[in-house]
């Protein structure tokens, strides 16, 4: 018996795959209906990011027999019963409205439907969880663009955002808040993951937590399988209740034409070595993924994981889609 249910529909929180139509077959294969899509990359400023984003739409129009841009959860909905892939656009900063927040109505009307306020870094919103100096909090222009992705209906997503800047926000939306792959700290000691208190705090917005299999993200020392994200599940849904835990596999596939080229980016060497520099020598770029998980061809076997951990099935179509679909509802409307 599959893990989950046929009739559920399988949400990937955060996927940064590049999009073409054999990524778009992959992902079907595999079971799931809709990804949220970085669809916006470095550089970010809006001049920069728009000939790129056109480039991805026109992708997308090209496959409209297998793809379709949701706008809403009826759309999502829609996208699982005609066997089509739902994307999300969403992006990873908010670099890209910085000079003029009033652009996040353009990036609303042309189907953005979540956006995180910062990176890794430091920008006029608030910092990023390896901002240097410090995380001051949330700034005066950060509380203007949270007030406003709230009049939008826009989710906001606190991946990658400094401590004290995601409580700064989630003390301040009106409407439920998630981080879309974010892994407890107290399991895995990753600078990318996130307390306890911060768990709760998302859970008490009615946002989700997303759990991912990203290696440095659940385990160190020796390659990590998915019985250890498992543990992550398991360990948030104790601390917050079944109904606020999701799935974001942080996955980027096709990203890569070499390993130098992933050596520069997300290797141990590369951008971040805070969070890739700690990984023990088990990862190298041919053994750079969770084992049991290297494509969202094998989303099945996540859920064949919560099952060893014990999960009823009704609660495994929660955390790979179900829980994001309630929050996408009230964030965005049906």
């Amino acid at each position: 018996m599959p893990s989950v249910s046929p009739d559920a529909v399988v949400v990937d929180g955060l996927n940064c795959a590049r999009v073409s139509r054999e990524q778009m077959l992959r992902t079907l294969e595999g079971g799931v209906t809709a990804i949220n899509l970085t669809a916006i990359r470095p550089p970010h400023d809006f001049a920069t990011a728009m000939p790129a984003l056109a480039r991805t739409l026109a992708v997308i129009a090209e496959n409209k027999d297998i793809a379709v841009i949701p706008r809403s959860v009826a759309d999502i909905k829609a996208a699982k019963a005609a066997g089509k892939l739902a994307i999300i656009l969403g992006a990873q900063n908010s670099v890209v409205v910085e000079d003029d927040l009033e652009l996040l109505r353009i990036l609303q009307r042309i189907g953005f439907r979540i956006l995180q306020p910062t990176y890794m870094e430091r920008n006029t919103l608030g910092c990023g969880v390896l901002a240097k100096g410090g995380d001051d909090g949330l700034t005066e222009k950060g509380e203007r663009w949270v007030a406003l992705m709230n009049e939008l209906r826009m989710l906001i997503d606190l991946s990658h955002v400094g401590y004290r800047t995601a409580a700064d926000v989630l003390a301040r939306s009106k409407r439920p808040v998630i981080f879309s792959h974010s892994n407890a700290r107290a399991l895995c000691d990753s600078l990318r993951n996130i307390p306890d208190d911060l768990i709760l705090a998302a859970a008490r917005t009615g946002g989700t937590v997303g759990l991912t299999p990203w290696p440095p993200m659940t385990r160190h020392a020796t390659r990590p399988t998915l019985d250890d994200w498992a543990e992550q599940v398991a360990y948030v849904v104790n601390l917050i209740g079944i109904d606020h835990v999701a799935f974001g596999s942080d996955l980027s596939e096709g990203s890569y034409a070499s390993e130098e080229q992933w050596q520069k980016s997300f290797g141990p060497r590369g951008l971040y070595p805070e969070v890739t520099g700690v990984m023990g020598p088990w990862f190298i770029f041919t053994c750079r993924m969770t084992e049991g998980f290297e494509s969202l061809t094998d989303t099945p076997h996540l859920g064949d994981a919560l099952k060893r951990k014990g999960f009823r099935a009704s609660d495994i179509d929660k955390v790979m889609g179900g829980n994001l679909l309630r929050v996408y509802a009230e964030v965005w409307g049906e």
